[in-house]
């Protein structure tokens, strides 16, 4: 007699109840798996994963009280095992570089869960890392680019709310002129013609959120 395997389990993570009903109807129709707990925020999803210690956590990025990659490391610090698959509706190489670098095991974007969602999780379980295709090739077109330092993401994210380079000198208690060298920087790497051209890239990628 075949003794069926058990179902993968799944712990689904959004702060939007309706899209986690979506992922709740999109695992009930897999065979293979069941949805075991839900979570709104980071917060709740590190003690729903205490809880009941899921075979693949689906994780989305922006969220309220604790965002998706902070609740990634926290669970992956306690437990190193643990698989998680990022969902987000951002494409962005910075944002998907910097969930891997934090252990995620996958990248999803939202747009591609149901022709993706099921394999992905069985790909994950069976210890495989998958990326959706949209996302491999945004990071292998930025691959070896110089990145912005810490310093830059600060000023460009000050670009972003709309400061001058003068205030962006005086909220940060450094002179103009080195506020203007580290735009310069800016522009050139990420390649932008301007100020606005440049912050509209650093959403776009990832580099930086309002």
């Amino acid at each position: 007699m075949n003794v069926r395997p058990s179902p993968i389990r799944i712990l689904a993570v959004d702060d939007h109840p309706m899209f986690r009903q979506g992922i709740a109807g999109l695992v009930a129709a897999q065979s293979d798996m069941c949805l075991v707990a839900e979570a709104g925020n980071g917060q709740d999803a590190i003690q729903q994963f205490r809880a009941h210690h899921p075979d693949v956590t689906l994780m989305d990025l922006q969220m309220p009280e604790m965002n998706g990659l902070d609740a990634l490391i926290a669970i992956r610090g306690e437990f190193p095992d643990a698989r998680i698959i990022v969902l987000t509706t951002y494409l962005g190489d910075v944002q998907a570089l910097r969930a891997l670098k934090a252990g995620a095991r996958g990248y999803l974007l939202k747009t591609s869960l149901h022709k993706e969602l099921g394999d992905t999780i069985r790909a994950v379980h069976a210890g495989r890392k998958v990326l959706s295709n949209e996302v491999s090739f945004q990071l292998a077109e930025h691959a070896g680019e110089d990145a912005l330092t810490p310093a830059e993401i600060r000023v460009l994210r000050l670009i972003a709310n709309g400061y001058a380079n003068k205030e962006i000198a005086a909220r940060l208690s450094i002179s103009e002129e080195t506020i203007k060298s580290q735009v310069r920087s800016i522009l050139s790497k990420l390649n932008a013609n301007d100020r606005t051209h440049a912050a509209m890239i650093g959403l776009k990628r990832g580099i930086i959120e309002l």
